[in-house]
């Protein structure tokens, strides 16, 4: 770690765990040297200034993820300047993201992928198509498809898809948008669980969650465990999202509006589409993952 960084971390636990950056310092100090929590909170009070057993082992998770954190910025500031693509802005949104969800959300354009369905509409001259769709929103995108046929894209239909493709990579891309709907998720999501056809009588001791709804950020770990033992073995669906009556429709209007989709010509009314789409394939299931994982964190941490 850098020299900078160390103050910099301690200042940062100090403030979460309310104590001084100098306790701070010196109990990191004692755990890289190898000593446990529980040895420096009963024995090495003087060092630290009294920081208890509780404060030590936020601070200890605290390291461990702030290093875990700077690490993986300095990686990604790497590869982007090596890919020739850091900008000032960029570079300073990646130095000031606090969490690493906020980091990876902004490396995703630069992230290294596998060749995709929009890198392949892409090759196949069809960005243009995307990029004249959103500029005049008053022309039908079927009207405008027609200038981009070829031998690779031989009929409406195909351009059209190409490029709704690139919409949907550019959406699932967007830092500012992921952001918001992982905050509005963490509010607002569902956790389901239902159960396997066919496994009632085989998975009775989970018959509790045959058919459970709640809140995503109110269910308590035991719970959450219990639905993820089910999922494993086989005999509940756990499934994390925005209510299907309401919370849906918010989704799709806040994937929309990343596309600045205000009125009802033909352009608009393709791009609410195309954003309902890239929500229902592509976004919902990163959400549902990074909910789920956040979940069993929590859940894990809970039950220690």
């Amino acid at each position: 770690m850098t020299a900078d960084l160390a103050p910099r971390i301690a200042r940062t636990i100090a403030t979460e765990i309310g104590a001084q950056p100098q306790q701070v310092t010196a109990a990191v100090e004692l755990l890289d040297g190898g000593a446990t929590v529980p040895f420096v909170a009963r024995y090495r009070k003087e060092a630290t200034g009294g920081l208890d057993d509780t404060q030590l082992r936020d601070l200890a998770e605290r390291l461990a993820y702030l290093r875990e954190l700077e690490a993986r910025r300095a990686t990604i500031l790497d590869t982007v300047r090596e890919q020739g693509k850091l900008t000032e802005t960029l570079e300073a949104d990646i130095r000031k993201a606090a969490t690493k969800a906020a980091l990876e959300d902004l490396y995703l354009p630069y992230k290294p992928k596998r060749r995709t369905r929009a890198m392949i509409a892409r090759e196949n001259g069809l960005g243009p198509l995307a990029e004249a769709i959103m500029a005049d929103r008053a022309a039908a995108p079927e009207t405008l498809a027609e200038g981009y046929l070829s031998e690779a894209v031989p009929d409406v239909k195909s351009a059209l898809t190409g490029a709704r493709d690139i919409v949907a990579e550019g959406l699932s891309e967007n830092a500012d948008l992921i952001g918001r709907l992982r905050s509005f998720l963490q509010d607002n999501a569902l956790v389901t669980a239902k159960v396997v056809e066919g496994q009632e009588q085989a998975g009775a001791k989970f018959s509790d969650y045959f058919d459970h709804r709640e809140p995503w950020a109110r269910v308590p770990s035991h719970r959450a465990l219990a639905m993820m033992r089910g999922s494993k073995e086989g005999v509940l669906t756990v499934d994390i999202g925005p209510d299907p009556e309401e919370g849906v429709a918010r989704v799709q209007t806040m994937v929309a509006g990343a596309l600045d989709v205000r009125g009802d010509g033909p352009g608009d009314r393709w791009l609410r589409e195309a954003a309902g789409w890239t929500w229902r394939t592509k976004l919902s299931l990163s959400m549902m993952l990074d909910l789920m994982g956040d979940l069993r964190t929590r859940a894990q941490e809970e039950a220690i």
